[in-house]
């Protein structure tokens, strides 16, 4: 289990990785545009799905690895088959993303980023140049959703238990998705 303070602000790698699961249940959600930055001070536009309590059946996290001499590798993280995760205050900066089915319970779409209620807005980005208070934002009071696949850059939470957790780093191509 991770837990700790959500970081105020981070350099993000630029590196995409895949986060998919097989259902996801959030309370309290928010969706908004952001840019993330690498350490080279590269530029990367986002979308940030937060969420106050996220209940996760079926977790895969995915990260290709290249390693000199070796080739490429994958790093891959699986959990909640058994019992699902639960995070709370959970953030994913993503530059896409797909779903079987959502299901958004009382939606407000075209929301001020800065008048959004429902779901959390990560501080680290409240602070940010790049958070654009008037610009478009989404939330919603709860949303299930299923088979959820992300492409994204950044993931953070404020909790993220994660039962039956199965960290593996295999030769080759092994991706979530």
């Amino acid at each position: 289990m991770a837990q700790g303070v959500l970081a105020a602000s981070f350099f993000v790698s630029g590196q995409e990785f895949r986060v998919s699961n097989d259902t996801l249940i959030a309370r309290g959600v928010s969706i908004y545009g952001m840019v993330d930055v690498t350490r080279k001070r590269k530029l990367v536009p986002v979308m940030v799905t937060g969420t106050r309590h996220a209940t996760i059946r079926g977790l895969c996290q995915s990260v290709l690895v290249d390693i000199p001499v070796l080739g490429p590798y994958t790093m891959r993280f699986t959990g909640g088959r058994e019992r699902p995760v639960e995070a709370s205050n959970l953030f994913i900066d993503a530059t896409n993303e797909t779903t079987d089915n959502a299901e958004f319970r009382s939606l407000d779409i075209g929301v001020a980023q800065g008048d959004i209620t429902e779901g959390p807005i990560n501080p680290g980005d409240r602070n940010s140049k790049f958070f654009d208070p008037d610009g478009v934002g989404q939330q919603a009071e709860s949303a299930p959703l299923t088979n959820v696949h992300w492409t994204a850059v950044a993931v953070s939470a404020g909790t993220f238990n994660v039962p039956g957790l199965r960290a593996q780093l295999k030769p080759g191509r092994h991706e979530c998705f």
